[in-house]
């Protein structure tokens, strides 16, 4: 907070305490004064205050060239990006706290200087755990664990002169680098053991050589939200100054920098407290806002200019009344946009576009919103109508403060305080040591060298000359790096960066998709994937989309790799989606592109992308019909269908095959085909994205390098697995327990699924046999055997308990026994789009329950289609999740194999006929346990007109299992309540004609509880939960929606 105190005129008296107004910060950037403001404001008001900081010296310093924030604490690091205006949003999570109020997207990821560093399976890993203020880093003398802090005092970037004595349990000693290297060198001892006695050894590591890698690891997982928050955006990063800030970011600066390809970093000569000086500098804001549903048109323009003006009105007022003058208020007018038929709606300023004679007065919103539109998403749509959904107004009361006078010139050289000796890459240098405080403007300092003031260190690397600007703040320029020569041979840092990179990439992919992509399943509920592949094929990195696809995705490459064969060539992009091709369900279209190398004839790897399309023909409007029975009654089916041939996409065949299954007896082609080929052009462009960051990783560390640590970051993978199931049998072998362990489920008509796995404690491997499950069936319950893999993959990640690499690698150590014919592998022809949805999921409970590991989650995807002649819809409901040994199971969530958003309840009633009556958790449906699992969700909607709704469920029979006495979870029950009164049980699966005014209920199922309930005391070795800081902003929700309902 601040206070606002103006000086009396001359002669007058002084301002009484109760004359000062106070004024708190906001997290939109604004202060307000105590009665206009609110908790749910302020979440992010301290970050809020670095970005105002930045925003109001390092851009008007910099010429306004566009510039990243960089705010390394403790604890975390804060990214964000302002290039002119404050970049906003209006929904975000916080600590699991939604909040809709307006915030400086600020992206906090869990990498600061309080973060632990672990070596965990061959990987140096970084956070997300942390220290904390107590007990802290290993240095701060408390028995807190090593941490990046400890990492760079060990290569001699911190100086313990530096520091307060303000350590130790009674706060009275200084930092410990001793400390820091005592419990630096545990790790280090687990590196080496595992470079001496791993699959391929090598030399140990001094203890430099260790601490440089976690800094080397820790700079690249903080380079991945910020390459998300700008190319996300169609930004490009080295375009930018990269302003840094916050007690620890002058350490990595140049690093971070170095790896974005940025030349210029800026700190600010008051780094360690911008956030509180950002709070000085800040304006005072107001705000109005009001919801409007008119069209951004002629006809509406009028009223809109009335509208803005009326909330303009609003908003000078009350500046006013806070004392500041008609000429030190400014107002800026917004349209919340977007185009009728979509829910990416934008928040548009017209501040750069005049008002022409066919827009509003208040400006160009129109032009303002296409202009965005294109640089985010990458394509408009003209042929669509704009919907304005809020009008809004930002007042700002300018407080006209500045900073004090810039130091003098000088002219003489630096002085060095002292000389002392940093870690870089190749070993120990002599590094200058400069107090800040004793720079002058014009003063040059080369690199290496370090500058300290009281509250921060400033590392300038090697290759990189600091000099102090005219306003006193220190700019970096950086120097590009040496390039130096990389082995193939496994390196853990390497390694670990490279699994970084490995799966920015497919995240990169996916922002994309998401951003080109035009349909609703893809572009709001998320309901896709992308990963990357090696040259045979295997995953190598698969963004954390859709589970169900993990082990599918390889399976389709594969596949297209073996039915080709040397049938492919540059410019080539596949299609694929029939299950024994790898596909999942027929409404999943896979687009691969083989990708070629100069002097290499055969693909060097290979980019897919899997999307679910609303509607590709059928029986039924959606494509996932409850009562097929063969393949082609659910859509169109590709094999292996060349999409762009030579460069040149085939829209003309693919038309064709699209509208085919209208030669099938009672089945459509597809009812959507506009939406078809955006999509699939925006997977292609997708998978573009994906060759040309490939290409870049080729072009700095070579072809063979990067395929060697693509075979490298599998081996990782498998080598995290066998550590998992080693412990699982040495567990079971101490209790004098069999390595055998079996479990059986059914699916509701009565079809079983058996598993037996066997452990084999010394190669850490195991074979999981799957006979004994039942046939194939006469529906579409029938799992596709890449389902089954992905199943696989899925519960062998959440059995290693940590993050890992998902990939190839999870299902080396395994051998998987599936019969032919069975359910989990139907013949050809079979009907399979339930097995998808629900036989998947029952696959993943008995694999789980074979382990002991949780109780049985809901168990389906509750999966409702409704559609008639001009509107279809496609959605999958929550349900309750299983608990575990030390947890209570989540209530009215997706789990498992599924994890889409679900469509919010204003856009469902405005774009289809039906009301959504309830939706609500159901409560008690859990099963009661130690700890109880969680509940599922009673959802009804009322129907407006007449359609054809379709249901495809399960656990409608056989109730989700409890573990170890937990009880199981209640049933799911789908019931339709006619007009009329009567009450009709659809069961599981069926379509049913739908009138006006009837009501469709839905029940959920609940997860099993786990443990006796009578039992007071957790079961035994629960392991405690580790703190983790909680990450926020706009990389973070995209993240978040893909990995939650």
């Amino acid at each position: 907070m601040r206070p606002l105190h103006h000086p009396p005129p001359c002669g007058a008296p002084a301002a009484r305490s109760q004359d000062v107004q106070v004024l708190f910060m906001r997290s939109d950037g604004g202060l307000a004064p105590m009665d206009a403001f609110g908790g749910s404001r302020a979440v992010l008001s301290g970050p809020a205050g670095g970005v105002v900081g930045y925003s109001a010296t390092t851009y008007q310093q910099e010429g306004g060239q566009p510039v990243i924030g960089f705010d390394m604490g403790g604890t975390s690091t804060d990214v964000s990006r302002y290039a002119g205006e404050f970049e906003h949003v209006f929904e975000a999570t916080t600590a699991g706290v939604t909040l809709q109020a307006p915030q400086l997207d600020i992206n906090t990821v869990a990498a600061g200087g309080g973060s632990r560093l672990f070596f965990r399976s061959g990987l140096f890993v970084v956070g997300p755990e942390s220290a904390g203020a107590h007990p802290g880093p290993a240095c701060y003398r408390k028995g807190g664990p090593v941490t990046v802090t400890d990492a760079n005092l060990v290569l001699g970037r911190l100086l313990p002169a530096s520091f307060p004595c303000i350590f130790g349990p009674g706060e009275d000693q200084p930092l410990s680098p001793e400390a820091s290297r005592k419990a630096l060198e545990a790790v280090a001892t687990e590196v080496n053991s595992f470079l001496t006695n791993g699959p391929c050894p090598a030399s140990p590591l001094s203890l430099e050589e260790v601490a440089m890698g976690f800094v080397r690891v820790a700079n690249e997982a903080m380079c991945r939200p910020i390459r998300a928050l700008t190319q996300a955006r169609g930004h490009d990063p080295s375009a930018h100054v990269l302003a840094c800030f916050g007690g620890a970011g002058g350490q990595h600066a140049c690093a971070i920098a170095r790896a974005l390809g940025m030349d210029t970093v800026h700190i600010h000569r008051h780094s360690g407290l911008l956030s509180a000086l950002g709070l000085a500098l800040a304006d005072v804001v107001h705000e109005a806002q009001e919801p409007c549903s008119l069209l951004y048109a002629p006809e509406t323009f009028m009223q809109l200019d009335q509208r803005l003006s009326r909330l303009e009105e609003q908003c000078v007022d009350a500046l006013q009344a806070q004392g500041f003058p008609r000429s030190q208020i400014s107002t800026e007018s917004f349209l919340h946009l977007r185009y009728r038929g979509t829910d990416c709606a934008l928040m548009v300023s017209a501040h750069q576009h005049p008002a022409t004679a066919r827009s509003p007065r208040a400006g160009d919103f129109g032009a303002a919103f296409v202009e965005r539109y294109m640089r985010e998403f990458g394509f408009v749509i003209p042929e669509r109508p704009v919907v304005v959904d809020d009008v809004r107004v930002r007042g700002t009361g300018r407080s006209g403060l500045r900073l004090e006078d810039a130091p003098k010139a000088q002219t003489g050289p630096p002085r060095v305080d002292k000389m002392t000796q940093c870690y870089f890459e190749g070993g120990y240098q002599e590094t200058p040591v400069y107090l800040l405080g004793e720079l002058g403007y014009g003063h040059k300092l080369h690199g290496p060298c370090l500058i300290i003031d009281s509250n921060s260190t400033i590392l300038v690397e090697p290759g990189c000359q600091a000099e102090v600007t005219e306003t006193g703040d220190i700019r970096i320029s950086v120097g590009a790096e040496v390039p130096g020569t990389m082995g193939t041979q496994l390196d853990p840092i390497q390694l670990s960066i490279f699994s970084h990179r490995f799966m920015s990439i497919a995240e990169q992919m996916g922002r994309i998709l998401q951003r080109t992509a035009i349909s609703t399943n893809i572009k709001e509920r998320l309901d896709f994937s992308c990963a990357l592949f090696g040259p045979d094929g295997g995953l190598v990195s698969n963004a954390p989309h859709i589970p169900v696809h993990l082990g599918a995705m390889q399976e389709t490459v594969q596949f297209q790799i073996q039915h080709l064969g040397a049938d492919l060539h540059p410019g080539d992009v596949l299609l694929s989606n029939h299950p024994s091709a790898g596909g999942s369900h027929l409404p999943d279209l896979t687009v691969i592109t083989p990708v070629f190398w100069p002097g290499q004839t055969r693909p060097v790897f290979y980019v897919a992308s899997r999307g679910h399309h609303a509607d590709i023909g059928g029986i039924t409007p959606g494509s996932m019909p409850p009562h097929s029975t063969t393949l082609q009654q659910e859509g169109a089916v590709f094999l292996s269908f060349k999409l762009v041939q030579g460069g040149v996409f085939q829209e003309e065949a693919v038309t064709e095959a699209l509208r085919a299954p209208g030669k099938v007896p009672n089945c459509s082609g597809t009812r959507n085909l506009h939406d078809n080929l955006s999509d699939l052009r925006a997977q292609v462009a997708a998978n573009q994205k994906g060759i040309q960051l490939v290409g870049e990783l080729i072009g700095q560390y070579g072809l063979d390098v990067v395929q060697a640590y693509m075979g490298h970051i599998q081996a990782n993978a498998e080598l995290a697995v066998r550590d998992m199931l080693r412990a699982f049998g040495t567990s079971r072998q101490a209790r004098g327990l069999p390595l055998e362990v079996s479990s059986e489920d059914h699916m509701d008509d009565g079809s079983p699924i058996r598993l037996r796995v066997q452990i084999n404690l010394s190669q850490g491997s195991a074979v999981f046999d799957f006979s004994g499950t039942g046939p194939e069936v006469f529906g579409n319950l029938n799992a596709p055997r890449a389902i089954t893999l992905s199943a696989l993959i899925y519960c062998l990640r959440c059995l290693v308990g940590r993050d890992i690499p998902l990939n190839q690698g999870c299902l080396a150590p395994v051998r998987i026994v599936i019969p032919q014919g069975s359910i989990l592998d139907p013949s050809p022809e079979a009907a399979v789009v339930g097995g998808n949805v629900l036989t998947s999921q029952r696959v993943v409970d008995v694999i789980l329950g074979a382990f002991g590991a949780c109780a049985a989650s809901q168990g389906c995807m509750n999966n409702v289609t409704l559609g008639n002649a001009h509107m279809g819809y496609y959605e999958t409901v929550a349900g309750g999740a299983g608990a575990g040994p030390s947890w209570h199971g989540r209530s009215g969530v997706h789990s498992h194999m599924t994890n889409t958003r679900i469509t919010d309840p204003e856009i469902l009633e405005s774009r289809y006929p039906v009301i959504l009556r309830r939706f609500e958790l159901r409560r008690g449906s859990g099963g009661r346990g130690r700890f109880r699992g969680g509940d599922g969700v009673t959802r009804e909607l009322v129907f407006r007109e007449e359609a054809l709704l379709s249901v495809l469920t399960e656990r409608r029979a056989f109730r989700p299992y409890g573990l170890h006495g937990g009880e199981p979870g209640a049933r799911g029950l789908n019931l339709l309540i006619r007009k009329n009164g009567r009450t009709v049980n659809l069961g599981g699966k069926t379509s049913v004609t739908v009138y006006p005014g009837d009501v469709f209920c839905l029940h959920t199922p609940g997860g099993g509880g786990y443990g006796d309930p009578e039992d007071p005391a957790p079961p035994p070795g629960s392991p405690p939960q580790a703190p983790a800081f909680p990450e926020h902003g706009s990389v973070y929700e995209y993240r978040r929606a893909q990995e939650a309902v």
